[in-house]
Order: C-alpha cells, then structure tokens, then sequence
C-alpha cells in the first residue's frame, strides 16, 4: 500500500510540470498573437491615413496652383473632392505621377518674366542676355545672365534628316523630305536638357558659370545663369585692348587668367566632362583677370553616360550641327576622334587669342576646308608677338601631335602656377609691394578703364 502511494506521487510530478509549461506557451503565444493584432492594426491605420493624405492632395487645387501650374490645366475635368476612393484610385495615381514629374522638371520661368537689359553675345546655339526679372528675384539675384536658344522648327530638321537618308541612298525618290505632320510643329533639341544636365553636374567651382534657373518645358528654352560684369573676355579684350597694351603687367595679367580657365577644365576632367566648345568668346568676365568663368555647354559631352569616348564627335556626322573648326584638334578631322585632350588644344588656341587681345585663329584662311586642311597637315598659329617665352612653351605642347603627348589639364595648372609664383618673386626693391596690394591696384585700374569705355560706348 505505501508502495503504490509512493509511486502515485512520483507520476503526478511530471504531469503538473508539462501542464504548468504548456500553459505559460499558451499565454506566451496569446500576448504575441495581441500585440501583433495591434500592430496590424496600427499598420492599416496608417495606410488609410497616408491614402487620406493624397486624395487630399488632388482635391485641394491651389497645392498644385503654387507647385505646378502645367498639372493643373491637364486636370481641370477631374473632380474637385473625390467621392469614392476606391473608384478613383488610377486617377490618384495618376496625380502623384504626374506631381512627381512637376518636381522633377525643376523650376521654370518664361520669356515674359524676364526684362532683357544689354546683349552679350549671339552664337549659332542661342543669344546671351544681361536681364532681370520684372518681379521679384531669382533665387535672390536681381541681376543675371540669361540664354535664350534659338528654336527649332520640325520642317527644318526633316528637310535635313531628308537630305542624310538621300545622300545613304536611303530614298530612291528625289523627293528630299519626308511627310510630316505640321511644318510649323517645333521640336524639343536634345543638346538644350544635356547642356542643363551639365551645369547643374558642375556646381560650386568659382570659375564656372553658375545655372540658377531653366525652363526646357516650352520655346523659347531659357537659362538663367549668376551675373557676369563684363561679357565675354574676347569682347573684355578688345574693347580694353588700348589701356591694356600700355599696362607693364600685361603678361601677369593674362597668366592669371589662364590660370583660372585652366582650373575651370580641370573640374570638367574630374567630372568626365568634355567642353568641345572652348573659345575666348565663351568665357566670362566678372572680374579681370581674377574672376573668369567658362560658359556655353551647348556642345559639352558627359561621358560617364557614353558607351565610349568616340561617340563624343558624332555631332560631325549630322550637317545641322556645327562645330568650331578653328579650335579643333587634327585628330577630329582625321579620325573623327575628340577627347579631353581636344579640350587641350583648345585651351592652347585659347592662350593665342588672349595674347593677340582676340584675334581669330588662323587669320589668312578663309574657307573651312582651307582651314581643315591647314590644321591636318601640321600648320599652326604664329607666334604672338610679345607672348611670354613660359606662355609661348605651355602653348607649344597644347598642340603636340600625336594627341596624346600633349599635356592633362593638372598638368597645366601646375606649369602655369609656377609661372604666378616666379612673377610674386621679383617685387621692385625701391618700392616693394605685396601681392594682394599690387592685385587690387591692377583690378581696379582695369576696371576703371572698362567703365570708361563702357560709358563712351553707351553715349554713343
């Protein structure tokens, strides 16, 4: 009897200890089941909220007044207060698509905001401007560099397109345009969201041409850049070509400018960036020669987003695109080749037309075959007279062949800051100056002489 009492008890231990551990996993597993209830709850709240938010979005029409004025005019056959959402849900997602891409587009400013003051310069692109807007500031400039790019009309690119596929033996008619559906109808260039692509890749460098604002949405395609004093340095130099001539320091002067162009490419090599439009009537001056600025990517390349480098020179192969045979290098013409070693032979032409206050290259020829023809056969500019022998060697081997003697443009820089060094060496002992004194002497007699020709030109 006390046996089977003893072993009674030795069974009933085991059983309330599985007993007591499955009912603390029932209740474990009933917590979590609460707490995870919860959450979903919470997770569907939100999710209802966040729909809230945009249908709210699309009914309130003033939002997309102040954000984006094109949606508005699409939109104006929705309803203003959605009644079912789950019968609009496509037109919802519609909405923000289209609300994203207003953002996308950046900020746009038409002609009719702008009070064009004084022409800078027209090329073959589009037609510089010092403007300002009829109200208000852009990002809180009140004066500004503007571009406005020549249209585009569509008859005129398929007449062109026409004439290609004839000259491929692509058409067996003499008919030399294609049908197409309005010859008034306007195309959108490519080149104008490239260049815009560009100079917002190339931000903050004190020797570029800030973009402030763009419009590429609708003709005219608009660019709205910092102010520049001066205009370009090839009109800076020959307007001033007088004063500066007599100027002891001429030689420093222009050396500190190369400088700072030279800089200005060394920033577009390090962002893959080729100009293939550098020329002295494509920089500007704010101040002379310390603060120059490189401008117009029209013809700019970025080719972190090419297969390869040679496709940079395939606008050669369109006859609508035109390109600055004079500063271009041999190999362009031979090979239809042109890389950031390009841009080095462009500077060196650069440095020949600072030296001759903006003389054109290669003067004597005419014709472009001529000057093709020059080029490729070895020809090149003549010695400026009273060029610096350390400029003169810089420019030598900016035109070394083959191209890829020719120095990087860190390479440049590095040559043409030793030169800068070697002038602040040699001071007058009878009546030593520092630099910065001597710069802000020079600065403001060169400034001072254009404000005079400046105001001589405009009482004329």
């Amino acid at each position: 009897m006390n046996y089977n009492s003893s072993s009674g008890q030795q069974l009933e231990a085991p059983v309330f200890i599985l007993t007591g551990a499955l009912s603390v996993t029932v209740l474990v597993f009933t917590v979590l089941g609460i707490v995870c209830l919860r959450k979903y709850r919470s997770l569907v709240q939100t999710i209802r909220e966040l729909r809230g938010s945009r249908l709210l979005m699309t009914a309130v029409p003033r939002l997309e007044t102040l954000i984006a004025p094109a949606v508005v005019e699409e939109e104006d056959q929705l309803p203003r207060i959605p009644q079912i959402p789950q019968q609009q849900s496509r037109t919802v997602r519609l909405s923000s698509r289209r609300l994203w891409r207003s953002f996308q587009q950046g900020p746009r400013v038409t002609k009719s905001d702008l009070n064009l003051l004084q022409l800078i310069k027209a090329g073959k692109e589009g037609v510089f401007y010092q403007a300002r807007m009829t109200r208000g500031t852009c990002k809180g400039h009140s004066m500004f560099t503007c571009k406005i790019s020549k249209e585009v009309k569509r008859h005129e690119t398929d007449t062109v397109n026409a004439v290609v596929r004839k000259r491929e033996g692509k058409y067996e008619d003499k008919t030399l345009s294609p049908p197409s559906s309005s010859p008034t109808q306007s195309v959108r260039p490519k080149h104008v969201d490239t260049e815009v692509s560009i100079m917002r890749k190339l931000v903050h460098h004190k020797n570029i041409l800030q973009l402030l604002d763009w419009n590429t949405t609708e003709e005219p395609y608009i660019l709205i850049m910092e102010y520049v004093t001066y205009g370009t340095l090839r009109t800076f130099l020959q307007t001033n070509r007088a004063h500066l001539s007599e100027d002891p320091e001429l030689q420093s002067l222009l050396t500190i400018a190369s400088y700072h162009i030279a800089l200005a490419l060394q920033h577009l090599r390090s962002k893959m960036i080729v100009h293939c439009d550098l020329a002295l009537r494509n920089i500007m001056v704010n101040k002379f020669p310390w603060e120059v600025k490189v401008a117009e990517f029209g013809l700019a390349r970025d080719l972190t987003r090419m297969t390869s480098r040679r496709s940079s020179s395939s606008r050669w192969r369109n006859p609508r695109q035109r390109v600055p045979l004079r500063w271009y290098p041999p190999e362009y013409f031979k090979n239809n080749y042109y890389s950031f070693k390009g841009d080095v032979w462009a500077f060196g032409i650069v440095l020949w037309e600072m030296q001759t206050f903006g003389t054109l290259p290669y003067p004597n020829l005419e014709t472009s075959e001529a000057v093709m023809y020059h080029i490729c056969i070895g020809h090149k500019n003549t010695n400026p007279e009273g060029c610096r022998p350390e400029i003169l060697h810089i420019m030598k081997d900016c035109w070394l062949e083959p191209y890829t003697l020719r120095p990087s443009f860190t390479d440049i820089v590095r040559m043409l800051e030793n030169i800068m060094e070697s002038d602040a060496d040699y001071v007058d002992v009878e009546s030593p100056l520092l630099l910065k004194e001597e710069a802000e002497y020079h600065e403001a007699r060169c400034l001072r002489a254009a404000s005079v020709t400046l105001e001589d030109a405009n009482t004329v």
